[in-house]
Order: structure tokens, then sequence, then C-alpha cells
């Protein structure tokens, strides 16, 4: 399985991250499109993680920024801001910002794609995709955990890919 996200000169598009024009309580939240390719036949859904590792050295932790589950599985392309307009539908859990560190109660924001702000340098987002063989019992407002511990024994093929955002 091959998955991509379009890039600008090597980088994540403004209009995704630190830079974009439409943002919600100064964050960004058009999400960006995701192609899937090759994926196995036999898969029943895709869930999506977009994680920050770079932000450990800044918050002390892996920042959460989308996450995602039970995107049929005959779908090739999440189009560009389908977090908030589920056009292709799925459930989605919460980012970082909901966690007691920023407290965000807001749906809208907290349990949905929340863009990039690298504070210090460019950061490098992981763009996980998995390939899985059932639908996951998932409510939206999930978290990474509850995630993890359902795809356990689910996952037929994972493809991850690096998407760099400037600061």
């Amino acid at each position: 399985m091959k998955i991509s996200v379009p890039l600008e000169n090597g980088l994540l598009p403004d209009k995704y991250g630190k830079y974009a024009t439409e943002q919600l309580d100064d964050t960004p939240i058009i999400s960006f499109p995701i192609s899937i390719q090759d994926a196995p036949i036999s898969a029943k859904t895709f869930a999506l993680l977009l994680i920050d590792w770079d932000a450990v050295p800044v918050s002390g932790f892996a920042w959460i920024h989308w996450v995602a589950a039970n995107i049929d599985g005959n779908v090739t392309q999440i189009p560009e801001n389908n977090s908030q307009s589920l056009v292709v539908p799925m459930i989605q859990g919460r980012n970082s910002t909901a966690g007691s560190i920023v407290g965000n109660q807001n749906p809208d924001t907290a349990w949905r794609y929340n863009g990039p702000q690298p504070p210090d340098a460019i950061h490098n987002y992981q763009l996980h995709v998995y390939a899985l063989d059932s639908v996951l019992d998932l409510s939206d407002g999930f978290w990474l955990n509850e995630l993890q511990s359902k795809m356990a024994n689910h996952i037929i093929e994972e493809s991850m890919v690096n998407v760099p955002s400037r600061n």
C-alpha cells in the first residue's frame, strides 16, 4: 500500500498548517488530501494517524494532529478538508489539544484535524494509514489508545509517509 500527500517544494502547503488563512481558535482546520494506492483487496476499512514526533523536545511528548477510523476500504482519495466536510465518512478521534494540558473541549477543533504549527523548526509529521480487516467499534471523540487497542490483530498492512511543515 502506498500513501501520498501533495507537497510544495518538499513541504506541506501553507494552507494546511501554521500559515493557513482558514483557522478556528487559532488552529489550522483544513485537512490535506491523501491518496491511497495499492491497498489490500481484503481491506474493509482504513484508519489514519498524523503525529509529530519532533514535538517531543518542545512539549515533552509526541503531538497527535489527526486520528480517524472506519474509512471505507474502497477509498482511494480522501479529499482536502475532509476532516470538516466528511465527504468521505470517517469517525474522528481526539487530537492533543483535547488532553488535560491544553484542555480543549470544542469538538470542532479537539476531535478533528489540527494542522501543523511547528514553533522552532521544520517538523516531520508522520502520516500512518492502516488497512484493517474490520469496522472498529469506535465513536467520534475516541482517544488514540482506544484506536490502537481496537486495531490490535486487525491490521493487514500499514503505510507511512513523512509530511514536513515549515515553522
